[in-house]
């Protein structure tokens, strides 16, 4: 796990939190003509796992314009996601093989938030069946002294955070057997964007930052342009975001040290 110094998002960022959400959810609306150019997908089934204290009506927009685009978006049909993995775990294994049979593919799995923790777990416990993971917004490197709502979740789960970082994360942060795309934003004010990052890139495993809420990152356009040329790939041929001309003239950012992979 990771053993860096906690990080705490900015009071102002958290509190923040629903008007940002409220103005990607505009940008989702306006950019949406937009967003119908990107690349069309091949058809895959992709199954997104919504966050914290949410259901699968928070990723409707998300689904939606996958769904649109080419692909087969399915929800998590577990209903309100209460961090409880051990309870839901079933549920999410079920629908996983459900849709790897039905489609007779692998299955793409994002998650936002908590939902990308859980996507990482069953990656690695099916990876013959799930085709990439892209997490958004995922402190699956750790959550303890680390988010604006820690306290929260220890109350809906009733268990310690510690303790919730050796029963989920432990099996979360380490590196998964297929691809993985971390999305994550500077300007998180749920959970520590450190906490959502992989700490290690290479040909199989990369970050990629965007400018978002955390509560908005499944309508934000950058986001969702990303996921979508993610998807896009051909199978087996996955290859690294930051190799692309689109990361190349929209995603790299000063602060940010580029890393090509060859």
């Amino acid at each position: 796990m990771n053993t860096q110094k906690s990080y705490i998002p900015s009071p102002l960022l958290f509190v923040t939190e629903l008007v940002r959400g409220a103005i990607n959810l505009s940008t989702y609306l306006a950019s949406f003509p937009l967003l119908s150019l990107v690349p069309r997908g091949d058809g895959h089934p992709v199954m997104v796992l919504p966050g914290f204290l949410t259901t699968d009506n928070t990723t409707y927009p998300l689904r939606y314009f996958l769904n649109f685009n080419g692909y087969e978006a399915k929800p998590w049909e577990a209903g309100v996601n209460l961090g409880n993995y051990e309870k839901l775990e079933g549920i999410i294994i079920d629908n996983l093989k459900k849709h790897y049979q039905k489609y007779n593919r692998k299955v793409s799995l994002v998650g936002w938030s908590a939902g990308g923790i859980f996507a990482r777990v069953i990656a690695n416990e099916f990876p013959d069946m799930v085709r990439q993971v892209i997490t958004l917004g995922s402190p699956f490197m750790g959550i303890k002294d680390k988010t604006s709502i820690g306290t929260l979740t220890e109350i809906i789960t009733g268990k310690d955070a510690e303790a919730m970082e050796h029963v989920i994360l432990e099996r979360a942060s380490v590196p998964l057997k297929v691809p993985t795309t971390a999305i994550y934003t500077r300007l998180d004010g749920i959970v520590s964007w450190e906490m959502c990052k992989n700490p290690v890139e290479n040909h199989t495993t990369e970050n990629v930052e965007v400018f978002a809420s955390h509560l908005g990152l499944g309508l934000d356009p950058m986001t969702l342009i990303c996921i979508a040329e993610r998807l896009s790939q051909p199978e087996d041929e996955w290859r690294p975001f930051k190799t692309t001309l689109l990361s190349k003239l929209f995603y790299q950012y000063p602060w940010n040290k580029v890393k090509h992979f060859h």
